[in-house]
Parts: C-alpha cells; structure tokens; sequence
C-alpha cells in the first residue's frame, strides 16, 4: 500500500478506536475488565484501543454489549466497513472478474454532477472507445485476473457512459500528453481512441485539457484519480484502489486538481496536440 493510501486507512481505523476507547471509558471500565468480560486476553483490548489491530463486527459488538452501549454498535459496524472499503487490493476487488468491478462503481457515477478526472498512465473510462478498452482490461485481466470476462466488463463501462450525454453533469478531464501515446492499445485502435477524444471535447459540458510534456511544471504527475462532487476521491494506485471521503483529504485532491488545470492546454491547443498524437501513427 502506498503511504497516502496507509496514512488514509489509519487515520480511519485511529477514529473508530478512539469511539470505542470513549464507549469503556463512559462505562468506567479499565482495559482488564472489558477484557475479562468479553473473554479476551488484555493485550486484545490494548491492541483494538490504539488502533493496532482491526476488531471484528462481532468484537464490536461485544464491546458495546459490556459498555451497556449496544444501541451504537450499529453505527460502529458501519464505521468498520467504512475502514474495510477505503483500500481495497487489485486482487480482493477483482477476485470475481472485471465486470463486477465496472458494475459497483455505476451508482456513484449516476448520483455525481461534477467529475473531475486526472490520468497520468491511461485514459479515463468515460472517454474510452470499445476497442481501446478491451484493449486496456485485457492487458489488466492477463495480468492478474484469471477469470476471463472482459467482453462483459467491456460492455459495462460502455453502459456506464451514458453518464456523458445524461443529465445536467459537468465533465472536467485531465490527461498528461504521453498518455495520447501509450502502448496499451493498437495502432489502429489508438487512431480511432484520439479521433473519438476530438469529438467529445467538443461536447458542450465536457472539459478537456492536456498538460503537455513541454510545460514547466510546478506540481509532479500523480497517481490517476476521480474527484466526485466534493464527496469522494478515488485513487488508482499499482496495488490496489483507495477510496476517500474525509473532507480535508477530498481537498488535497480538489486543490492539486485546480493546479495541474493550470498547467494544461485546451480548446484549439489541446486538439493540435491531440492530431499531432494521431497523425505521428501513420
């Protein structure tokens, strides 16, 4: 796990300990004591306090039970499945195959107004063309996925980006310009992938802007990520995928997007380098 993603999870599992710690101190109960009660041995309760080990939902709730505080032990099951689903490893979240992985993610995209997507290796599944992203999930599904059912996934993400064309959404995309010359695709396929971005930046609530290679810059590339709203930050790292809803952790992303914006070309400029991509093909 990379550190952003480890000092995330952290941060989260210290904040659900915390509430437990609170729960025995209002019940006056020493560490030995709830200890005894719950039939564990003290070094468990001492690890579940600090942050150390991640309980159980039946912990949990046998926590609550001998603090006499069993009407919060839902809110805290829910908190722990909040910290379970922030990382999430490549191999845990596709263990079923792709399709299942497009799949969850459609009601976030369908209840979001405002995206905003940065992509520094790969281009965002809202502006992928068929071929291209088969070409895409199947490099991934060769990688690590045994079950193959990339014509399904492929059909999925498709579905999902009806999102473009749908309601009042406002789009905002920004990709590192060798992403216009990656290797995941085919000749062919990629000529057909930078024709397809021409058209959709054109659309009028879709914003494109590449930051070219060429530009001095001021912040580094980054891992890709989505900002939804101002509600949710997900993270595509090499070993898996975090998601964050903290505020502040929210902002950091909203901030280094508002400044890799400022780096990027659009309009006229960004479709020169979009050609330059394609014709530097033939």
């Amino acid at each position: 796990m990379s550190q952003a993603a480890s000092s995330s999870v952290q941060k989260a599992r210290q904040a659900l300990a915390g509430r437990l710690r609170e729960l025995a101190k209002d019940a006056g109960l020493e560490g030995k004591d709830l200890a005894a009660r719950c039939g564990w041995h003290p070094s468990k309760v001492s690890r579940i306090s600090t942050g150390k080990s991640r309980p159980s939902e039946g912990d949990i709730r046998a926590w609550c039970r001998v603090c006499d505080a069993e009407d919060q032990a839902g809110d805290l099951v829910a908190a722990l499945r909040d910290v379970e689903g922030m990382w999430l490893t490549w191999q845990r979240l596709e263990r079923a195959g792709l399709r299942r992985s497009q799949d969850e993610r459609l009601p976030l995209y369908q209840r979001t107004r405002r995206f905003r997507a940065y992509s520094s290796w790969a281009l965002p599944g809202l502006l992928q063309t068929y071929r291209y992203t088969e070409d895409v999930l199947r490099t991934i599904q060769r990688q690590r996925v045994p079950l193959d059912d990339v014509a399904d996934a492929v059909a999925a993400r498709m579905e999902r980006q009806r999102v473009l064309y749908e309601g009042q959404r406002l789009f905002a995309f920004l990709i590192e310009e060798p992403v216009l010359r990656n290797t995941l695709s085919t000749g062919e396929a990629q000529e057909e992938q930078l024709e397809h971005l021409l058209t959709v930046s054109g659309l009028p609530n879709v914003s494109l802007g590449i930051v070219p290679v060429a530009q001095q810059r001021c912040q580094l590339p980054v891992e890709n990520f989505w900002v939804y709203d101002n509600a949710q930050v997900n993270v595509e790292l090499a070993s898996g995928y975090l998601t964050l809803t903290q505020p502040s952790e929210v902002k950091v992303y909203a901030d280094t997007f508002a400044t890799l914006a400022e780096m990027a070309v659009y309009g006229d400029r960004a479709r020169a380098l979009l050609v330059k991509a394609r014709d530097s093909l033939v």
